[in-house]
């Protein structure tokens, strides 16, 4: 059997705070969701998704049933404790009724709580406290990005930004993330004062009229904006990597990955 592959991230995290990044492989799902597809929302078999999802529970050792959340886009932020926790999933009727909070970031300042993000070409950007009091994990497509999803997380932390640290995980890279004028304008009407250029820096013209976008460039500006400036992560593509990633622009219908952080429980 193969086993999960995750990614860990690579950044100064203190003690007590656990977090990866899961990749496509290592799963049971069959194309195209092939093979560690952990959304329950994208048309695979439920009873795969279990597995995958038990799998990555085992092999990453984590405290308790992530918290999935309903992602749409927007920049809401839900607070994680036990209460709000969930059963651990061991049967298909527990999975797919297991409630799923509607929001696209979550944080957590209680041990053992597993905050959870899903994608499949969309940035997730995971949050942790210089002193490991809080974590935090966000959604950051475009439309979140642009609206504010970051700022949000940060803020519903509710400490200073410069006890923040940031990690951006795998999203599509700029070579490949064509956009609209209005993706543009959205970035434009939001961006800083003093950020302006940096922010028309990170959109490329091409010859048919579209825009190639830097997700990673603009997540940096927007967390440097907010005061964050411990930031690590990015350099992946999930379009140009199709043997580890996700991707939707490149497939359409396909799996999820998932970004996970964790405050370790108690001893």
């Amino acid at each position: 059997m193969t086993l999960p592959s995750f990614i860990p991230p690579e950044w100064h995290a203190p003690l007590g705070v656990h977090a990866l990044m899961t990749t496509r492989l290592g799963g049971v799902s069959v194309a195209p969701w092939d093979s560690l597809n952990l959304g329950v929302h994208v048309g695979d078999d439920p009873s795969a998704v279990l597995e995958n999802r038990q799998r990555v529970r085992k092999e990453a050792s984590l405290p308790s049933e992530p918290v999935w959340l309903e992602q749409v886009h927007g920049t809401s932020v839900v607070e994680l404790d036990a209460a709000n926790t969930p059963r651990m999933a061991n049967t298909v009727e527990q999975l797919i009724q297991s409630p799923r909070p509607r929001a696209d970031a979550a944080i957590s300042r209680h041990r053992g709580v597993v905050c959870a993000i899903q994608v499949a070409d969309c940035m997730p950007v995971l949050f942790a406290a210089r002193d490991g009091s809080v974590v935090g994990a966000a959604h950051a497509g475009w439309r979140g990005l642009a609206s504010g999803v970051l700022g949000a997380t940060v803020s519903a932390m509710g400490l200073p930004p410069h006890q923040i640290i940031a990690w951006m995980g795998p999203t599509i890279g700029p070579n490949h993330f064509e956009v609209g004028d209005d993706v543009v304008a959205a970035f434009r009407d939001t961006a800083a004062p003093n950020d302006a250029a940096q922010t028309e820096a990170a959109f490329t013209r091409k010859a048919n009229g579209k825009w190639l976008c830097d997700l990673y460039a603009l997540a940096r500006l927007r967390l440097a904006a907010l005061g964050v400036s411990s930031v690590s992560g990015g350099g992946w593509c999930t379009f140009e990597d199709s043997q580890r990633f996700f991707s939707y622009r490149r497939d359409g219908q396909t799996g999820r990955m998932a970004a996970l952080i964790w405050l370790a429980p108690a001893e």
